[in-house]
């Protein structure tokens, strides 16, 4: 008899766990369907972040592009004026060269006047003692002869404000 009661209690101890299996199956199945809700909801949210740093990303990858669009235009601006200024610095010095070379030029034609003119005589032509030259003689009609320099016999001195024009 031992046999068949432990044979029959063991065979209601599998009954009622099998019971109480399927009692809690609902449960379990109600758990497994909302941690697979709050899976995929997590997951949609995870997407959307990406989503969002995506956009974002792109929108900055936007911006900077734009940004250095403007700043290759400026640099492009600044290298053209730069290159103006240059040709108009390469002209400007090219023109204080030749006036320089003229200021001296008539630097030397003034001290040759200089020079040539202040030769003191005595001619019979002339009325009274003076500087006598054939083309030029110190008299009160002195000032309307152009080439005559006795009395402007300076030289030329460039100032700065003269090299700005």
């Amino acid at each position: 008899m031992a046999t068949s009661s432990s044979g029959a209690s063991s065979g209601s101890s599998m009954l009622r766990s099998s019971s109480s299996s399927e009692d809690f199956q609902p449960i379990l199945d109600e758990r497994k369907r909302k941690r697979m809700l709050s899976n995929r909801e997590s997951a949609r949210r995870s997407r959307m972040r990406k989503q969002k740093h995506l956009d974002d990303l792109m929108a900055q990858v936007s911006d900077l592009t734009n940004h250095n669009n403007q700043i290759l235009t400026s640099i492009n601006v600044t290298t053209q004026l730069y290159s103006n200024v240059e040709a108009e610095n390469l002209v400007l010095r090219a023109q204080m060269t030749e006036l320089s070379n003229r200021l001296q030029s008539l630097n030397e034609i003034i001290h040759f006047i200089n020079s040539s003119n202040g030769v003191l005589q005595n001619d019979t032509n002339c009325d009274q003692p003076a500087y006598c030259h054939p083309h030029h003689q110190l008299n009160d009609d002195s000032l309307m002869n152009p080439w005559n320099f006795s009395t402007t016999n300076q030289p030329f001195m460039p100032s700065a404000d003269m090299m700005m024009y």
